[in-house]
Protein backbone atom coordinates (compact mmCIF):
# COMPACT_ATOMS: atom_id res chain seq x y z
CA UNK A 1 0.00 0.00 0.00
CA UNK A 2 1.67 3.01 -1.17
CA UNK A 3 -0.12 6.28 0.71
CA UNK A 4 1.07 9.60 0.70
CA UNK A 5 -1.72 11.62 2.09
CA UNK A 6 -3.85 10.95 5.08
CA UNK A 7 -7.47 12.64 5.43
CA UNK A 8 -9.93 12.37 8.59
CA UNK A 9 -13.18 12.59 9.42
CA UNK A 10 -13.69 14.89 12.62
CA UNK A 11 -16.66 14.89 14.23
CA UNK A 12 -16.11 11.85 15.89
CA UNK A 13 -13.07 10.57 15.03
CA UNK A 14 -11.22 13.26 16.42
CA UNK A 15 -13.15 15.05 18.53
CA UNK A 16 -15.47 14.60 21.12
CA UNK A 17 -18.83 16.08 20.11
CA UNK A 18 -21.47 15.11 21.89
CA UNK A 19 -19.49 15.52 25.78
CA UNK A 20 -18.42 19.20 24.80
CA UNK A 21 -21.45 20.31 23.13
CA UNK A 22 -23.70 19.01 26.18
CA UNK A 23 -21.12 21.15 28.62
CA UNK A 24 -21.78 24.45 25.66
CA UNK A 25 -25.62 24.00 25.99
CA UNK A 26 -25.55 23.59 30.08
CA UNK A 27 -23.12 26.90 29.86
CA UNK A 28 -25.31 28.84 27.58
CA UNK A 29 -28.44 27.67 29.29
CA UNK A 30 -28.50 27.62 32.87
CA UNK A 31 -27.45 31.35 33.42
CA UNK A 32 -30.75 32.24 32.14
CA UNK A 33 -32.46 29.90 34.37
CA UNK A 34 -33.24 27.15 31.79
CA UNK A 35 -32.87 23.51 32.77
CA UNK A 36 -32.11 20.76 30.22
CA UNK A 37 -30.76 17.57 30.33
CA UNK A 38 -27.55 18.74 28.25
CA UNK A 39 -26.77 15.61 26.76
CA UNK A 40 -30.03 14.79 25.05
CA UNK A 41 -29.86 18.25 23.35
CA UNK A 42 -26.72 17.31 22.08
CA UNK A 43 -27.94 14.17 20.41
CA UNK A 44 -31.13 16.00 19.49
CA UNK A 45 -29.00 18.59 17.57
CA UNK A 46 -26.94 15.50 15.83
CA UNK A 47 -29.97 13.88 14.86
CA UNK A 48 -30.76 17.16 12.50
CA UNK A 49 -26.92 16.49 10.78
CA UNK A 50 -27.54 14.37 8.33
CA UNK A 51 -31.25 15.59 7.12
CA UNK A 52 -30.21 19.03 6.57
CA UNK A 53 -27.02 17.88 4.86
CA UNK A 54 -28.84 15.47 2.77
CA UNK A 55 -30.85 18.53 1.36
CA UNK A 56 -27.41 19.56 0.13
CA UNK A 57 -26.94 16.69 -1.18
CA UNK A 58 -29.71 16.13 -2.84
CA UNK A 59 -30.00 19.20 -5.08
CA UNK A 60 -32.82 20.50 -2.71
CA UNK A 61 -31.03 23.06 -1.25
CA UNK A 62 -27.92 24.87 -2.60
CA UNK A 63 -24.79 24.25 -1.44
CA UNK A 64 -23.77 26.12 2.12
CA UNK A 65 -21.11 25.69 5.03
CA UNK A 66 -22.11 23.80 8.05
CA UNK A 67 -22.24 26.69 10.70
CA UNK A 68 -25.49 27.82 8.73
CA UNK A 69 -26.92 24.39 8.80
CA UNK A 70 -25.52 23.84 12.36
CA UNK A 71 -27.97 27.50 12.98
CA UNK A 72 -31.16 26.22 11.16
CA UNK A 73 -31.05 22.80 13.43
CA UNK A 74 -30.32 24.33 16.44
CA UNK A 75 -32.98 26.54 16.30
CA UNK A 76 -35.39 23.80 15.20
CA UNK A 77 -34.13 21.70 18.52
CA UNK A 78 -34.57 24.90 20.59
CA UNK A 79 -37.97 25.02 19.62
CA UNK A 80 -38.62 21.27 19.97
CA UNK A 81 -37.60 21.59 23.71
CA UNK A 82 -39.70 24.42 24.57
CA UNK A 83 -36.49 27.01 24.27
CA UNK A 84 -38.12 29.71 21.84
CA UNK A 85 -37.13 32.44 24.25
CA UNK A 86 -33.39 31.79 23.81
CA UNK A 87 -32.42 35.41 22.42
CA UNK A 88 -30.39 35.74 19.13
CA UNK A 89 -27.17 36.57 21.02
CA UNK A 90 -27.27 33.29 22.59
CA UNK A 91 -28.56 30.98 19.68
CA UNK A 92 -25.03 32.88 17.63
CA UNK A 93 -22.58 32.12 20.65
CA UNK A 94 -24.05 28.49 20.77
CA UNK A 95 -23.99 27.66 17.37
CA UNK A 96 -20.44 28.26 17.36
CA UNK A 97 -19.86 25.10 20.55
CA UNK A 98 -18.98 23.12 17.29
CA UNK A 99 -15.93 25.51 16.95
CA UNK A 100 -14.90 24.40 20.81
CA UNK A 101 -14.77 21.04 20.41
CA UNK A 102 -11.99 18.94 22.56
CA UNK A 103 -9.96 16.07 20.87
CA UNK A 104 -9.52 12.41 22.07
CA UNK A 105 -6.40 12.69 24.27
CA UNK A 106 -4.64 10.33 21.53
CA UNK A 107 -5.68 12.67 18.67
CA UNK A 108 -2.78 15.34 18.41
CA UNK A 109 0.29 13.02 19.41
CA UNK A 110 -0.46 10.76 17.00
CA UNK A 111 -1.33 13.36 14.28
CA UNK A 112 2.28 15.01 14.77
CA UNK A 113 3.98 11.21 14.23
CA UNK A 114 1.83 10.53 11.11
CA UNK A 115 2.42 14.31 9.77
CA UNK A 116 6.45 12.88 10.04
CA UNK A 117 5.83 10.83 7.35
CA UNK A 118 2.83 11.91 5.23
CA UNK A 119 0.58 15.05 4.18
CA UNK A 120 -2.52 15.73 6.66
CA UNK A 121 -5.46 16.89 6.18
CA UNK A 122 -9.12 16.87 7.54
CA UNK A 123 -11.53 15.44 5.06
CA UNK A 124 -14.78 16.74 7.30
CA UNK A 125 -18.29 18.33 6.28
CA UNK A 126 -17.30 21.06 8.92
CA UNK A 127 -16.39 24.37 6.89
CA UNK A 128 -12.87 25.58 6.76
CA UNK A 129 -13.32 28.28 9.34
CA UNK A 130 -14.72 25.45 11.60
CA UNK A 131 -11.70 23.19 11.14
CA UNK A 132 -9.11 25.72 11.70
CA UNK A 133 -10.70 26.90 15.31
CA UNK A 134 -10.63 23.17 15.93
CA UNK A 135 -6.81 22.52 15.00
CA UNK A 136 -5.92 25.96 17.03
CA UNK A 137 -8.23 24.68 20.19
CA UNK A 138 -6.23 21.28 19.85
CA UNK A 139 -3.11 21.62 18.22
CA UNK A 140 -4.06 19.80 15.05
CA UNK A 141 -0.63 19.92 12.01
CA UNK A 142 -2.74 20.05 9.34
CA UNK A 143 -0.53 20.67 5.96
CA UNK A 144 -4.30 21.87 4.16
CA UNK A 145 -8.35 22.04 5.11
CA UNK A 146 -10.19 20.23 3.15
CA UNK A 147 -13.48 18.89 3.00
CA UNK A 148 -17.24 19.92 1.85
CA UNK A 149 -16.22 23.29 1.37
CA UNK A 150 -13.51 22.84 -0.68
CA UNK A 151 -15.77 20.32 -2.83
CA UNK A 152 -19.12 22.32 -2.96
CA UNK A 153 -20.85 19.04 -1.31
CA UNK A 154 -21.14 17.47 1.69
CA UNK A 155 -19.52 13.52 2.16
CA UNK A 156 -20.10 10.61 1.57
CA UNK A 157 -20.91 11.80 -1.92
CA UNK A 158 -17.84 10.97 -3.90
CA UNK A 159 -16.91 14.63 -5.29
CA UNK A 160 -15.75 14.86 -1.33
CA UNK A 161 -12.91 12.38 -1.33
CA UNK A 162 -11.84 12.74 -4.71
CA UNK A 163 -11.59 16.26 -4.15
CA UNK A 164 -9.23 16.02 -0.84
CA UNK A 165 -6.59 13.60 -3.04
CA UNK A 166 -6.96 15.64 -6.37
CA UNK A 167 -5.50 19.11 -3.85
CA UNK A 168 -2.92 16.54 -3.06
CA UNK A 169 -1.72 16.03 -6.61
CA UNK A 170 -2.40 12.42 -5.57
CA UNK A 171 -4.37 9.24 -7.10
CA UNK A 172 -7.33 8.13 -5.08
CA UNK A 173 -5.33 5.11 -3.80
CA UNK A 174 -2.66 7.21 -2.31
CA UNK A 175 -5.10 8.42 -0.13
CA UNK A 176 -5.84 6.94 2.94
CA UNK A 177 -9.30 8.34 4.75
CA UNK A 178 -9.67 7.70 8.53
CA UNK A 179 -12.53 7.75 9.94
CA UNK A 180 -14.77 6.11 13.43
CA UNK A 181 -17.69 5.46 10.97
CA UNK A 182 -17.92 2.42 8.82
CA UNK A 183 -20.10 4.05 5.99
CA UNK A 184 -17.67 7.52 5.59
CA UNK A 185 -14.99 5.07 5.19
CA UNK A 186 -17.38 2.37 2.58
CA UNK A 187 -18.01 5.38 0.89
CA UNK A 188 -13.88 6.29 0.97
CA UNK A 189 -13.35 2.81 -1.01
CA UNK A 190 -16.01 2.92 -3.49
CA UNK A 191 -14.15 6.71 -4.44
CA UNK A 192 -10.87 4.62 -4.88
CA UNK A 193 -9.19 5.81 -1.60
CA UNK A 194 -7.17 3.58 0.96
CA UNK A 195 -9.11 3.09 4.28
CA UNK A 196 -7.71 3.33 8.08
CA UNK A 197 -11.00 2.84 10.69
CA UNK A 198 -10.29 4.07 14.46
CA UNK A 199 -12.67 2.85 16.99
CA UNK A 200 -14.33 5.31 19.14
CA UNK A 201 -16.54 2.88 21.26
CA UNK A 202 -17.78 5.76 23.08
CA UNK A 203 -19.31 8.44 20.80
CA UNK A 204 -23.07 8.50 21.15
CA UNK A 205 -22.65 7.57 25.09
CA UNK A 206 -20.34 4.85 27.00
CA UNK A 207 -20.37 1.79 24.26
CA UNK A 208 -22.48 3.32 21.74
CA UNK A 209 -19.73 4.01 19.27
CA UNK A 210 -17.92 1.60 17.13
CA UNK A 211 -15.83 -0.36 18.05
CA UNK A 212 -15.24 -2.54 14.54
CA UNK A 213 -15.81 -1.77 10.91
CA UNK A 214 -18.81 -3.30 9.88
CA UNK A 215 -17.26 -2.74 5.96
CA UNK A 216 -13.54 -4.18 4.72
CA UNK A 217 -10.92 -1.89 5.46
CA UNK A 218 -7.28 -1.39 4.67
CA UNK A 219 -6.07 -0.74 8.39
CA UNK A 220 -8.19 -1.13 11.88
CA UNK A 221 -6.65 0.60 14.97
CA UNK A 222 -7.64 1.33 18.31
CA UNK A 223 -6.21 4.96 18.12
CA UNK A 224 -4.02 7.37 16.60
CA UNK A 225 -1.47 6.63 18.26
CA UNK A 226 -1.77 2.58 17.39
CA UNK A 227 -2.16 4.09 13.57
CA UNK A 228 0.84 5.78 13.68
CA UNK A 229 2.53 2.79 15.07
CA UNK A 230 1.11 0.82 12.41
CA UNK A 231 1.92 3.78 9.30
CA UNK A 232 5.38 4.83 10.56
CA UNK A 233 8.68 3.44 11.06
Amino acid sequence: MIVKALIFDVFGTLVDWRTCVAREVEAHLQPLGLQVDALAFADAWRDQYQPAMEAVRSGRLPFCKLDRLHRHNLDVVLADFGLDAVDESTRQSLNLAWHRLDAWPDVAPGLHRLRRHYRLAPCSNGNISLMVDLARRNDFPWDAILGAEVARDYKPKPAVYLAAADAFDLTPAETLMVAAHSSDLDAAARAGLRTAFIARPDEFAQGAGERMPTVPVDLTAVSLTDLADQLTP
